[in-house]
């Protein structure tokens, strides 16, 4: 039943225009407009009262003083600032002038009702702008996270607003997929100079001259597995910035084989989102001349970047070994089967320990098996826990591993080159459809 009074009320504060007056009572009815909820009370007080019915243009009303005639308009500026942006899922948000947001709540309480009744001016702005944008682009409006976030700047005196009004905000775009690194000495990301900071350049006695370390180029190694791949990435996605993520990462001298290692490239401000990843694949291999390769490219969540990040792993490793001293194939396999299923307590190795915290640590090895090539070499396989350091697990680095293989077998043993032949989920998979698209 239309509450006449209330309708009265609301009408008697002033020029009231139609969605205005319609708003206190939105969440009394559905699947109409504001404004045409505020007509037909309109329409049903004036015959109630045997008056003629009269509208307020929107322009004269002195609550959202004109801004309800503005959808359109918004819309237009949202989907203009988007024309050059390939996007699926949008969303709008608006600022709302701080008298307009008064003069709402006023609206309600000088009628005698609760002011934040019904629904407020700034959920009505977003919504039916965001129909609009809708209707113009095709997209599917997000509450979530959204490919676009359109963010109005609304000023009631901007009677003809422009491209200013409106803050397009467009959210990262990512690739996952596994890469394999097939030459040594090529680290995951970039590694800048540490004696010249990445700058290419040093003091000497007639000023600046080129780096003595990295011989002027402000990067320890030419490339990275990051410089084989994000660039072609965010050439394909047309973005501003591209970051690489790995599943963990290998020694700069070990090789990456097998499926790969899970990586996402996160692009930043992407104007397309959906490239061509086989293609893009297959670009990539070229480029990179054997040195590296991707495979499996797939578009990617936002929450795939965590879960590259932060999934436990394991990996297998297959490390070339060589001892001080002869070694039997008996003594050889007594000691790895002591090692197989042990738990390995690793205080933190020499090698890292100028960036990475001085803790004890405990892994277990899964599984190993060893082949004695002569009796100073031998081919040492390995499947452990996560965040096991598998050259301090042969040569016990000076007693930091216990136990090792090195320890076992009484004899100084080292890791001379080593391969990653696989990394994958503790209990689930990397590559899970639901963080895929």
């Amino acid at each position: 039943m239309v509450d006449f009074e209330t309708v009265r009320a609301l009408r008697s504060t002033g020029p009231v225009c139609d969605a205005c007056l319609g708003r206190p009572f939105a969440d009394r009815s559905f699947g109409l407009t504001n404004e045409e909820r505020g007509k037909g009370l309109r329409v049903a007080l004036a015959l109630a009262d045997d008056e003629p019915y009269e509208s307020v243009d929107p322009a004269e009303c002195w609550v959202c003083e004109g801004l309800c005639n503005q959808y359109d308009t918004y819309a237009e500026l949202v989907a203009e600032q988007l024309s050059d942006v390939d996007f699926e899922t949008y969303q709008v948000g608006t600022r709302v002038p701080p008298l307009v947001e008064e003069n709402d709540r006023l609206l309600r309480e000088d009628a005698g009702l609760d002011p934040d009744a019904g629904e407020l001016f700034k959920s009505e702005f977003n919504r039916e702008v965001g129909k609009r944008v809708g209707r113009l682009t095709g997209a599917e409006v997000d509450f979530g996270r959204p490919d676009v976030l359109a963010l109005l700047n609304v000023d009631a005196a901007d009677r003809e607003p422009s491209s200013h009004a409106v803050e397009v905000q467009i959210n990262p775009a990512f690739v996952y997929g596994r890469y394999r690194k097939l030459e040594r000495d090529i680290p995951q990301t970039e590694w800048p100079c540490r004696e010249c900071g990445g700058s290419g350049v040093q003091l000497g006695d007639d000023g600046e001259e080129p780096c003595d370390h990295c011989g002027g180029s402000g990067y320890l190694y030419e490339m990275s597995v990051e410089q084989y791949v994000a660039p072609h990435v965010l050439a394909a996605m047309d973005g501003d910035e591209a970051l690489f993520h790995g599943a963990g990462r290998e020694d700069v001298d070990a090789l990456m084989l097998g499926p790969g290692r899970p990586f996402v490239v996160e692009v930043k401000r992407p104007r397309r989102r959906s490239p061509d990843v086989a293609a893009l694949e297959e670009r990539v291999n070229d480029e990179a001349g054997g040195a590296v390769e991707v495979e499996g490219l797939r578009l990617a969540t936002h929450e795939m970047v965590e879960r590259v990040k932060e999934l436990d792993a394991s990996k297998t490793y297959r490390a070339t070994v060589e001892f001080d001293e002869p070694v039997t194939e008996a003594a050889l396999a007594d000691a790895v089967a002591d090692l197989d299923g042990a738990t390995i307590r690793q205080h933190t190795p020499h090698r890292v320990d100028h960036r990475r915290a001085k803790l004890d640590r405990e892994r277990t090895v899964y599984d190993i098996d060893a082949t004695l090539e002569d009796e100073r070499h031998a081919t040492v396989e390995v499947h452990g826990e996560g965040g096991l350091y598998i050259k301090e697990l042969v040569s016990s680095d000076e007693g930091r591993t216990e136990p090792s293989l090195a320890g076992l077998l009484g004899v100084g043993a080292v890791v001379t080159a080593l391969d990653v032949l696989d990394v994958r989920g503790e209990d689930e998979p990397f590559d899970d459809p639901a963080y895929l698209r």
